[in-house]
């Protein structure tokens, strides 16, 4: 590997020595872009920043309700679980078999491979106001020893908000799987995916009590969000319609009638407030997908990590140093990651290089690695 130095904006990635040729060229050009890109956003979406409270908030009692289901994943192609009745998975063949039964087609289990299906655990989350008829989404993660549930299709399985409770809804579909980071050393999870609208809630679930909810419930509680919130309301309807309870919760007192309490929390959700993006890094584990919220700077600090080091602040190092990256203190940790993603690293070990820059102080927020 070539030494790459980064340098901060207005510049851009350069790499000493030769000059990078085919795809290694290619990666370098389109990072630039992106750090351009970041460039000219930042600005516009440090002014864009006035929410709408219906994004930050959930009314009282309006809780999500789970719904979860064991079913099978079937035409895979031979990628399904690998073993039959006195095996591991032995718990397909059995799903198989009682399938089978429901259709009057009767076949000894120890005569059943299942190369082809996949038993799978189905969940999903759905507001308690959906009506029958509705649909969600679902996600299907595999429970035996399936090697890819890739291009399967998700047989339809029964809902249920509770362990042994009566279905309440159910799903089925083409299974959707990222394709996610193909870098060096990433790797795609093929035994999770997700069914976009791939339930239908089929009866009614416990209905909270609508015209009894008088509180909103922060999303995200923090109690700034909370007080600008109350501020808002009270600003745009007057009094002290709202009130901070605690930095989750705002009591609200509303009008008795049934009509002018519907306008008012209409009223109320389409308010905006300018809330700051919380000093939060999310990286996935898997794809190496970088989200940086609020104003994330990065301070100096030194991480070696495999055949990466990275220097933030400090004199560029001279020479040809294999993996070495070095960035002026300030630089953005959007662009940080930008430029650990043109040398192809792996994204768990961009993972591990900012979360040893939180623990040494250079990087003062919260890092999520999921």
């Amino acid at each position: 590997m070539r030494h790459t130095e980064v340098v901060s904006p207005p510049q851009f990635l350069r790499t000493r020595g030769r000059a990078p040729r085919g795809r290694a060229a290619n990666r370098l050009a389109a990072a630039m872009l992106v750090a351009a890109g970041l460039l000219v956003s930042r600005a516009e979406v440090a002014s864009a920043q006035e929410i709408r409270v219906r994004d930050l908030t959930i009314q009282e009692q309006a809780v999500p309700v789970r719904l979860m289901g064991y079913g099978l994943v079937v035409g895979l192609d031979g990628t399904g679980d690998r073993t039959s009745t006195g095996g591991r998975s032995g718990h397909t063949v059995r799903s198989v078999a009682n399938l089978l039964r429901r259709f009057e087609v009767e076949v000894p289990e120890e005569m059943l491979t299942m190369r082809n299906v996949a038993a799978v655990l189905v969940t999903a989350e759905v507001s308690p106001y959906l009506r029958p008829g509705g649909r969600f989404e679902v996600h299907v993660a595999s429970v035996g020893d399936a090697r890819s549930i890739r291009g399967g299709v998700l047989w339809m399985t029964p809902l249920v908000a509770e362990a042994g409770g009566e279905p309440v809804a159910s799903a089925q579909g083409p299974l959707l799987i990222s394709d996610g980071n193909t870098g060096r050393g990433s790797y795609t999870v093929e035994t999770t995916a997700r069914i976009p609208a791939g339930g239908i809630l089929e009866f009614d679930l416990p209905r909270p009590q609508f015209a009894t909810a008088n509180r909103l419930l922060l999303r995200s509680p923090d109690l700034g969000t909370a007080a600008r919130i109350a501020q808002a309301i009270n600003g745009a309807i007057g009094g002290q319609t709202a009130t901070v309870e605690d930095p989750g919760a705002i009591a609200l007192t509303l009008p008795d009638d049934p009509v002018a309490r519907v306008q008012m929390l209409t009223q109320i959700a389409d308010l905006r407030v300018q809330v700051e993006s919380a000093n939060r890094l999310v990286i996935d584990g898997r794809d190496g997908t970088v989200v940086a919220g609020g104003d994330l700077a990065v301070g100096n600090a030194v991480v070696s990590h495999g055949v990466i080091t990275l220097t933030i602040g400090g004199a560029p190092t001279d020479g040809d140093i294999p993996g070495s990256v070095h960035m002026e203190a300030g630089t953005p940790a959007q662009e940080v990651a930008i430029a650990l993603q043109a040398l192809q690293t792996p994204p768990m070990e961009i993972a591990a290089i900012f979360e040893s820059l939180r623990e040494v102080g250079a990087l003062a927020a919260e890092v999520v690695i999921r």
